[in-house]
């Protein structure tokens, strides 16, 4: 069964369970799709690939991209010189075993990450998902030819689509909006608007259709997700910077030292080759500037260790075991979501250690997104306690069970019939656009557009006003046990400018009402003036316990004037130019001489422990900036509730840029003072150029900032200006899609996985479901990724420089000659086998002090923010270090054999027998200081060191043995060196002096730091050596007072555009998917972390009132 459409920018054909489309390149031109071209259609492909490469293209393509990093574009130079037999002292092989074994390990890593990154989408029956193209929805299964789709991949909602009939489409080339779509269908010679209400972008899951019909407007890469998705700013760490320099560098030092040794050769070929002449003489052209310029490109080829070309392969290894200790920590794990922390990148670990400033957004952030009703005003009079009796709705059949209210005043008031409180219900039972489903009888469940409208139309059904089903046309409620059904006239939606939601019904009895509710500011300024009486002690007190606010008001309609409205209403709404300011001004008209009924506060409650976490990252010299788009009193009472503020912060000030007249900041600052920048205006003033520095002064002086009233545009700019000027390392954190801009401008992004879909997580670069986890993630994974990388980094310098200068003081005993001092396969696998795993080992398990001890003492995390552990300064003390080793290393054992025999008499000591014992004694110098380094020992560090050994010694004296000799006599020529030489005491003695020669002043400089200058890391890991006892358990804190605020508290409402419209036009589904139950990652039951219980943390009641009486009791 096949439909054919004529269609604008595309041609399709659909098919009962799978969609067909070609897209043509030009967006006007109309063609008409016929069966025999079917199989045309059939070989198009609407496959997105968002991989780099494929089969035919990974190797050239992943090959270049490898090329590019300047170590491997390096040591493909080495090789090509070591093939020229005039330069070149060492085999081929040394260069190229380490080359490929890095090439290959890169290949294989990248692609692995592109496998996963693979996102081709290939067409899929439509019953199980509609993410294949943009469509136009035309009809499905369902009744009136509803559907009902989730799109929480592309904004964290559900949406609620329409269908038309069939016509022709002219619409809007393929662009990035996924919130706006533009175009006209024509059925029958008229033509009607098309807005994105109309559209299914792909991304979106269809939910609850057995199948539908689309006209395919975009497909493929021209698909609005894929449009928007743009490439993704690649992050990189400043320790990553800081390489990139150092590598620069390290080039030129390893020109001026082969530039040194050019002409020191030079100098010898002049004074000393001469003598040699006779017996080896020079070629033809040859002189001692051509010999000095072919020892340069000689000592490049044997210095080329100091540049480290395993470094990068081995920095990713570590960033990628640490991004699984991520993955694998089970306490931030959270079972009652089933969501267990990921670190969705790998290259971002150790900046974790280096936070200065954290981002913070506050609904679904710092609090839980999940509102409970707990206070109402109606004719002035409060209801609703923070604690106290329950009320019983038993009495109720259709009541939630789960919902409590503390009040039985107000269902005795209810119950007793007070027109003033059912009316107030009534309200709260009409006023909405929340979707209900009830699958048996009695058994509700609401889909609200937001948590607020859940918990208000919950009140409304538990006080025995309950919503049960709509239509586009009508609303049916049970008021008091009787089935009332109202005509639904007309929705005004919300929006970010209106502040306010109205709708217009007819009751029974023919009386038309419009129901309001909206922020309170917005609400009285369009009251009667009878109304302006009525006092305002309630919001007060509302706002002092930090709950949010919505006023309730009513208005009663004439019958003339609103049918006239209506037609002024309905040619406004499909008008194609100036629609949007057309029903504003109506609405404006409407919604005026309101009649108040009350007001209702909602609680957001805080999430557990985000004051502790709060207090413990301050601790770390964390600043914590909190940019909300919430109202000036709900953020500021939320951040009294967070500790943020306190009351003893006396110089809580408010920097209020509203207007351009009004943006001078005259307030007098001290550095203890608090600051809250306010705007109210879409146009930031503060952010401007010529105050954006003003701003920064001025926050930066101050110990918490909170912005509120901020677009998402406005976050973003507000990190970018951090980043900018301050030079630090900046984290934001946020569940929605309004903090996407954020976190993607931020150093590090995080999202919480919560209430307001997926798309902070699908943009963050790590990623958990409860603000208390951050503590964790930087305190304890992001130190110790930071030590365990900056170790790693001075263990590896020290390594390679150690075995390069040992090298360099070769040269000047051996004429300069570029001879090496080390066995050609010792220099191949010393980075490779000899000294690779140990450091991994050391970079991946070892930790300074526990998990336990270093979320107990935040002042551990202070040396991080200063680089303080690999810095520039570092890099210098790890040369100068290596330069004093390879003294040591070099001319030790070269004292010791100098004009030496066995202790037989034998045999005179040769170059091979300095060669192994040079070699040897390197390996266990560097071995030592890693040991020395190593803080926390585990078995696979310990056999990593041992075993590392033990295979040096095995492979030498096979590779020194007569039956490799007799095979490969050219490429092992050291026969019997081994067994010779290490069966000498003076040998080990020299081995043994070395050792303690080169371990001794690290052991008496650290010695002596930790005794006269000790650092807080010190200090803990004495402390924590002593006790070895369980970390103390945090000490009671007395419930913070209630803070009474004399401003009044602003209702927060979401960015986005509300379902008004979409309810009145009849585009949603009466049926809600069954929520499908994932099975717990974690499924014990009896642990304290199944139960989703905070870990290590207290619950807090700082927004309850408590009660004397109970004060003492809670504080023991």
């Amino acid at each position: 069964m096949y439909v054919h459409y004529s269609a604008c920018t595309c041609m399709f054909v659909c098919e009962l369970q799978r969609v067909y489309m070609y897209v043509c390149t030009c967006t006007t031109v109309h063609v008409h799709v016929s069966l025999n071209m079917h199989s045309v259609l059939l070989s198009q492909d609407n496959a997105i690939r968002t991989s780099k490469y494929n089969v035919f293209s990974f190797l050239p393509l992943n090959l270049f991209e490898q090329f590019q990093r300047l170590a491997n574009a390096y040591f493909l130079v080495l090789l090509i010189l070591q093939l020229i037999p005039e330069i070149s002292s060492l085999s081929w092989f040394t260069t190229v075993v380490p080359l490929l074994l890095v090439l290959t390990m890169t290949a294989v890593k990248d692609a692995s990450d592109d496998i996963v990154r693979d996102g081709r989408y290939y067409l899929l029956p439509l019953s199980e998902c509609l993410s294949q193209a943009d469509l136009l929805l035309l009809t499905s299964s369902e009744p009136l030819n509803l559907v009902y789709i989730e799109t929480a991949e592309l904004d964290g909602t559900f949406i609620l689509k329409c269908v038309f009939p069939t016509g022709e489409v002219r619409c809007e080339p393929p662009n990035n909006r996924l919130d706006k779509f533009k175009g006209t269908l024509t059925v029958n010679g008229q033509t009607y608007a098309l807005d994105n209400d109309k559209v299914l972008l792909r991304g979106c899951t269809l939910r609850n259709t057995e199948w539908c019909f689309g006209l395919v407007v975009f497909g493929g890469p021209d698909t609005k997700l894929m449009q928007s998705s743009g490439k993704t700013v690649f992050k990189r760490t400043s320790i990553d910077g800081l390489m990139n320099v150092l590598v620069l560098c390290i080039f030129g030092f390893l020109a001026v030292m082969c530039s040194i040794l050019a002409v020191g050769n030079a100098i010898w070929e002049v004074r000393e080759g001469s003598v040699f002449i006779a017996f080896l003489p020079r070629p033809n052209g040859v002189n001692a500037g051509f010999s000095a310029f072919l020892t340069f490109w000689s000592y490049v080829i044997i210095l080329n260790t100091v540049v480290p070309i395993s470094l990068y392969v081995s920095v990713e290894i570590i960033r990628l075991g640490n991004s699984f200790y991520i993955d694998w920590d089970r306490k931030m794990y959270y079972p009652k979501s089933d969501t267990p922390a990921q670190a969705r990148t790998t290259t971002l670990n150790e900046e974790l250690g280096q936070i200065k400033y954290i981002f913070s957004d506050k609904t679904g952030t710092l609090t839980q997104n999940i509102m409970t009703f707990n206070k109402c005003s109606i004719n002035g009079k409060s209801y609703g306690r923070s604690i106290g009796e329950t009320v019983d709705f038993t009495w109720n059949e259709l009541a939630d069970p789960k919902f409590v209210f503390h009040d039985p005043s107000l269902v005795e008031l209810v119950r007793e019939g007070d027109l003033a409180a059912q009316h107030f219900f009534r309200l709260l039972a009409l006023c909405h656009t929340v979707m209900p489903e009830e699958k048996t009888e009695g058994e509700l469940y609401y889909q609200a557009q937001s948590p607020d409208e859940g918990a208000l139309v919950t009140a409304a059904r538990n006080f025995g006003f309950v919503f049960r089903s709509r239509t586009p046309e009508s609303i049916r409620i049970m008021e008091m046990g009787q089935e009332v059904t109202y005509d639904l006239l007309a929705v005004l939606d919300f929006n970010n400018v209106r502040k306010r939601m109205s709708v217009i019904v007819r009751s029974p009895k023919g009386k038309l009402i419009l129901f309001c509710k909206g922020a309170d500011t917005i609400v009285y300024e369009r009251l009667h003036p009878s109304c302006l009486k009525e006092s305002k002690d309630g919001l007060y007190e509302y706002a002092g316990d930090g709950l949010r606010t919505l006023a309730l008001a009513y208005k009663d309609l004439d019958d003339d004037y609103m049918e006239d409205w209506r037609r002024r209403h309905h040619e406004a709404n499909i008008a194609m130019d100036g629609k949007e300011e057309r029903l504003d001004e109506l609405y404006e008209e409407i919604e005026k001489d309101l009649m108040l009924l009350g007001a209702t506060a909602v609680e957001d409650k805080l999430q557990d422990g985000v004051p502790q976490t709060i207090e413990q990252l301050a601790k770390a010299d964390i600043k914590i900036w909190v940019l909300t788009g919430d109202k000036q009193e709900t953020a500021e009472n939320i951040g009294y509730a967070c500790n943020m503020l306190r009351e003893d912060m006396t110089e809580v000030f408010i920097v209020a840029a509203n207007t351009a007249e009004g943006r001078d900041v005259t307030t007098s600052i001290s550095c203890f003072a608090n600051v809250i920048t306010h705007n109210s205006s879409p146009k930031a003033y503060a952010l401007e150029k010529d105050l954006e520095l003003e701003l920064l002064r001025t926050a930066c002086m101050c110990q918490t900032v909170i912005c509120c009233r901020v677009t998402p545009l406005q976050k973003a700019q507000v990190v970018e200006l951090v980043k900018h000027y301050k030079q630090a390392v900046t984290l934001a954190i946020g569940d929605g899609a309004n903090d996407v801009s954020m976190i993607k401008a931020a150093h590090i992004g995080v999202g919480i996985s919560g209430q307001e879909g997926m798309q902070a997580v699908l943009s963050s670069d790590y990623s958990f479901a409860q603000f208390r986890y951050l503590q964790r993630l930087l305190l304890v994974h992001g130190r110790w990724s930071y030590l365990r990388m900056c170790k790693f980094l001075r263990y590896f310098f020290y390594k390679n420089f150690t075995f390069t200068f040992v090298h360099f003081w070769y040269a000047f005993f051996c004429g300069f000659s570029a001879q090496t001092v080390y066995d050609e396969w010792f220099i191949t696998l010393y980075n490779l086998v000899y000294t690779a795993l140990p450091v991994l080992g050391m970079s991946l398990f070892d930790q300074d002090v526990n998990d336990r001890w270093s979320s107990q003492h935040p002042q551990l995390y202070s040396p991080g923010q200063l680089n303080l552990y690999f810095s520039k300064k570092a890099f210098v003390r790890c040369m100068m270090h290596s330069c004093y080793s390879s003294l040591i290393l070099f001319f030790i054992p070269w004292a010791a054999m100098y004009d030496t025999v066995r202790d037989d008499g034998k045999d005179i000591v040769d170059y091979q027998s300095f060669a192994l014992l040079a070699q040897t004694c390197l390996l266990i110098a560097v071995t030592i200081q890693l040991s020395l380094d190593t803080h926390y020992w585990t078995a696979v560090n310990q056999f990593f060191v041992w075993g590392s050994l033990s295979a040096y010694f095995a492979i030498t004296f096979t590779m020194y043995s007569n039956g490799m000799f007799l095979i490969f006599t050219s490429t092992f020529p050291f026969i019997g060196t081994a067994r010779n030489s290490l069966n000498q005491p003076n040998v080990w003695l020299t081995i043994l002096l070395t050792s303690i020669l080169c371990a001794l002043p690290v052991v008496a400089y650290r010695f002596t730091l930790i005794q006269l200058w000790p650092t807080i890391n010190d200090k803990v890991q004495v402390r924590h050596k002593v006790r070895k006892e369980a970390l103390p358990a945090p000490a009671p804190r007395r419930p913070p007072v209630r803070r009474i605020s004399t401003r009044r508290s602003g209702y927060a409402f979401s960015h986005a555009q509300g379902y008004g419209e979409l309810v009145t036009s009849g585009r949603f589904l009466l049926r809600r998917p069954q929520k499908i139950r994932t099975a717990l990652l974690f499924p014990q039951s009896d642990s304290p972390l199944s139960q989703g219980q905070p870990q290590l943390y207290r619950p807090i009641t700082a927004l309850n009132r408590v009660p004397e009486e109970e004060q003492p009791a809670q504080q023991s």
